[in-house]
């Protein structure tokens, strides 16, 4: 998100522990050269990052103290298994993906079907905006 979450459903967000994942980066500039270090250091395979003083992994534990994201309790979303993934799709979100790809969706398409809500938004449009 490149703004602040809108107070509208701000509240839906602290609700199910998401909060603080929409307002990572705030205030934060991204250095695009620190960015393609750690990727070029990054194996897949291991999940580790190679360095030349060692190796370095991210854990459960820094990304509560680095980010402050709860790391125990209930999970955000569960496994879904579906043949037809069009009707998860809607009873979730409302809408069909044009291009399903199993359980894969896009962010611009999420972007696009989704717009910021106003004050004149349903409470349904807002949770699933969240």
């Amino acid at each position: 998100m490149s703004s602040p979450p809108s107070p509208l459903i701000d509240n839906y967000l602290r609700e199910v522990g998401f909060w603080h994942v929409a307002t990572i980066g705030r205030g934060y500039k991204l250095d695009p050269k620190l960015i393609s270090a750690l990727i070029e250091r990054w194996r897949p395979e291991t999940h580790i990052f190679h360095l030349p003083c060692g190796e370095c992994t991210i854990t459960l534990e820094n990304v509560n103290l680095q980010l402050g994201l709860p790391v125990d309790g209930y999970a955000v979303t569960v496994s879904v298994q579906s043949g037809d993934w069009g009707v998860v799709y809607y009873e979730l979100l409302g809408a069909i993906l044009d291009n399903i790809n199993e359980g894969q969706i896009e962010m611009g398409w999420l972007r696009d079907i989704f717009p910021e809500p106003d004050d004149d938004s349903t409470e349904l449009d807002r949770i699933r905006y969240g």
